[in-house]
């Protein structure tokens, strides 16, 4: 059988998993890195095979308790999942640590797992198999499927967390599971994004981030008939090597990510060029926790386990012409160049002290809010860090995993994360323009694979 999307997914209990030990309520508030996300969630899932060798050791009401008593023995460390956003007296969020708990959603899906198809996370994943989180920073599902299968879905408030905080969270909830010790504990210490008195501002700035009382008011597209779509492809990592490769000149070795994102800039400006668009911009996500803790030993050991949000987004804009008719490693290195204004230790403390200036009023990132105005604009956000091998609550690592992030914004969204069938491969998320990825499917099918099962069945190198 091919790829199921009509299925059907019967919820049979919902409860709230609290922490296991009584925690003291008190009022966490978030860091001005924090403020600068919108209130957004992300969701985060996870398929795991049945294997006859459990037999019927292993059911999925077995499975579940697990997954819930883990639960409640991890949000005693990660107590922010297990609390609630609430608005201050001048109206920023705040979280209040109170231990109301985690919704957990028990369902089942009348869907094989080689017959989900993935590859199309809009009709198999969004509403389905992730939660649609209501209360709370966190939900949990856990949907039983028709083979035995086991998929485990999260969906987080993005203004708590970044994908790093939620791997952190993930590994140390299997961790629990195989009754092993936390390996990381996170810390919730505020203070080690704490403003400089005085601030010290750069100009820059004010290019990537804006208050959203400046906001122009949005404009009419080209693409009125055209609406963003989430998708799953696969790169293996010979193409990679060859992006790489191709991305790299004159001595200088880029990264397989701005390789990649070089790449896919310029298919986004073919995209750009058919709809007669003179500019298209491109940003990348940058975890600040490494450029922060430099030259500080203990400060970078508090970084490496902090809580939050320590992002930043930095982007640039190129003429379409030139994206299109110029090598990839000039795209590259245009790549390159906007990056690095944006990987130091001043960047980030520069981007603390922007928002301490403008609170508290709400601020945003230029490209999220309004950076499609004048052209196609997409944000790549490496998931390379992404634990999907350490996944493992006692009945084997998953055979699959991946963010989804239909994140609201006017500008599209990928994240390349590590493939669990072949070392080296990528699973690309992609959330992007309809029309975008159609000329993406008809210009670089070599490239971008459409993730199904048998791609993730298949162990063997690929040809």
């Amino acid at each position: 059988m091919g790829a199921k999307a009509d299925f059907t997914v019967t919820v049979s209990t919902k409860e709230v998993v609290a922490a296991v030990l009584p925690l003291q309520e008190y009022w966490l508030p978030l860091s001005n890195l924090d403020l600068l996300l919108p209130p957004v969630d992300v969701g985060v899932f996870f398929c795991y095979k049945k294997h006859e060798a459990w037999g019927d050791n292993v059911s999925f009401g077995s499975m579940v308790s697990v997954l819930k008593k883990a639960m409640a023995q991890a949000l005693v460390s990660y107590y922010a999942f297990a609390g609630e956003v609430v608005p201050n007296t001048v109206g920023e969020p705040e979280l209040v640590c109170n231990n109301r708990g985690v919704d957990f959603i028990e369902a089942y899906a009348d869907v094989e797992l080689q017959n989900l198809d993935l590859h199309n996370p809009d009709e198999s994943i969004e509403g389905k198999l992730v939660p649609n989180k209501k209360q709370g920073v966190l939900s949990v599902q856990a949907t039983e499927l028709e083979c035995g299968g086991l998929v485990v879905a999260c969906t987080f408030d993005h203004r708590i967390a970044d994908a790093c905080s939620a791997n952190m969270f993930l590994v140390s909830w299997a961790e629990m599971a195989r009754s092993k010790s936390i390996s990381v504990i996170p810390s919730f210490r505020r203070s080690l994004l704490n403003p400089r008195r005085p601030g010290c501002i750069n100009p820059s700035l004010d290019q990537m981030y804006v208050p959203i009382s400046s906001l122009p008011p949005p404009k009419d597209h080209h693409q009125t008939t055209d609406h963003l779509i989430s998708r799953i492809y696969y790169i293996t990592c010979e193409q990679l090597n060859d992006l790489q490769s191709l991305a790299s000149s004159n001595g200088y070795k880029r990264t397989k990510l701005e390789s990649f994102s070089a790449f896919l800039w310029k298919m986004v400006a073919l995209f750009a060029a058919k709809d007669n668009f003179d500019i298209t911009k491109m940003g990348i996500v940058v975890d600040g926790r490494t450029r922060l803790g430099e030259g500080d030993k203990n400060k970078a050991s508090q970084m490496s386990c902090y809580f939050g949000n320590v992002l930043s987004i930095p982007f640039g804009g190129q003429r379409v012409n030139e994206l299109i008719e110029k090598p990839l490693s000039w795209v590259a290195n245009q790549v390159h160049d906007f990056l690095d204004q944006a990987v130091t230790k001043e960047h980030f403390l520069g981007l603390i002290d922007w928002v301490e200036a403008h609170r508290p009023e709400r601020a945003l990132a230029k490209i999220y809010s309004n950076g499609s105005d004048e052209g196609p604009a997409f944000v790549v956000s490496s998931g390379q860090h992404f634990p999907v091998s350490k996944v493992d609550f006692g009945w084997g690592c998953p055979v699959f995993g991946s963010y989804h992030f239909p994140w609201g914004g006017n500008a599209g969204y990928v994240m390349p994360m590590p493939s669990p069938a072949r070392e080296g491969d990528w699973v690309v998320y992609m959330h992007l323009f309809k029309r975008q990825l159609e000329v993406i499917e008809t210009e670089a099918s070599h490239v971008f694979r459409p993730l199904t099962c048998d791609y993730l069945d298949s162990l063997a190198p690929l040809s």
